[in-house]
């Protein structure tokens, strides 16, 4: 039982430590690539709105067109919902792909 417990622990601290490191390796080159298709609908160098809205600064604004404010949790909840006539990407996107847009995001 004491084994089972341990191993239980260890397997635990692992699986932790791996999300830990992937959380910190979000790539903004990458994200930048991922953003080519959404580019189609918004513009990343402009807060005017082309289809949806620019995006220029996006994680300095006060709220989200949804009223929310930008973390990184309300804007990957709308990658992955969409709403307002975009498109929902969370079977469309990668976790990965979600997680270094938001990188490059951050750098707008």
């Amino acid at each position: 039982m004491h084994r089972l417990r341990v191993l239980a622990l260890c397997v635990g601290l692992a699986a932790g430590s791996q999300a830990m490191r992937s959380a910190g390796k979000a790539d903004a080159a990458k994200g930048k690539a991922v953003f080519e298709q959404c580019a189609v609908c918004h513009n990343p160098d402009s807060d005017e709105k082309k289809m949806g809205p620019g995006l220029k600064g996006l994680y300095k604004k006060d709220k989200l067109v949804n009223g929310k404010k930008p973390t990184d949790a309300t804007v990957k909840s709308r990658i992955d919902e969409g709403g307002g006539g975009m498109p929902a990407y969370k079977d469309m996107l990668s976790d990965t792909e979600k997680d270094d847009l938001i990188a490059y995001l951050k750098t707008l």
